[in-house]
């Protein structure tokens, strides 16, 4: 049932698209949580790539690429929980290894993420064989096809998360620190009303600090 005065329904459906390596999709994710904390939220986790998004491109930076091809793993093995184990398994892998990669910022390596995931694996008692997955391309075409549902939402020229309430998408938002308390709740409740408007194309800025995770 809608509000008063208001179209929207009461408990807005959410769906999150993310590479478990992205920093702003890991900011991006605490402040859904954040919300859903305060109020009744919907969200379905998906995976996308930034390998995919990045390689798909021409003209890039090509060291930024390369890096990203040895960073595949963790999308693959969220891929695999999810497709195993459901979407509960998929948000709390990601929480688990994302509270181990985004203590601080830096740009992790495939190693650290591969000890990384494993731990998350054990922690949430998933069954070992899925850290496998982090090494194996027999989830390659999932996330794809993943990547590509929400790049056909916002366009081949948008980046990494990718978000729809209720339906709308867009690119973001991106946020360079996680939004707490009643913050939280009024820049969902203004990203909910931009996405919503069917004539509302992009706002952006130029980041000037690096993110911050605490």
């Amino acid at each position: 049932m809608a509000r008063e005065g208001s179209a929207m329904p009461d408990t807005p459906v959410v769906q999150f698209w993310f590479d478990p390596i992205c920093p702003y999709s890991w900011i991006g994710s605490r402040w859904l949580l954040e919300v859903s904390s305060r109020r009744p939220l919907g969200i379905e986790w998906n995976v996308m790539s930034l390998y995919l998004l990045n390689a798909d491109r021409r003209g890039g930076d090509e060291a930024y690429v390369d890096y990203l091809a040895t960073m595949r793993g963790p999308a693959r093995v969220a891929m695999t929980a999810r497709a195993q184990h459901g979407s509960d398994a998929l948000v709390g892998l990601y929480m688990a290894f994302g509270g181990r990669i985004f203590d601080r910022w830096r740009r992790p390596g495939p190693d650290e993420c591969r000890v990384a995931m494993g731990e998350a694996v054990a922690e949430l008692g998933l069954p070992r064989q899925l850290a496998d997955a982090y090494d194996s391309e027999v989830a390659d075409d999932a996330v794809r096809a993943s990547h590509s549902d929400a790049m056909a939402l916002v366009g081949d020229q948008c980046g990494n998360p990718v978000i729809t309430i209720d339906g709308a998408a867009c690119f973001g938002p991106v946020l360079n620190s996680i939004p707490r308390g009643a913050d939280a709740v009024r820049i969902f409740d203004g990203t909910r009303l931009l996405t919503g408007w069917p004539g509302f194309a992009e706002l952006k800025r130029t980041r000037v600090t690096v993110p911050v995770f605490a």
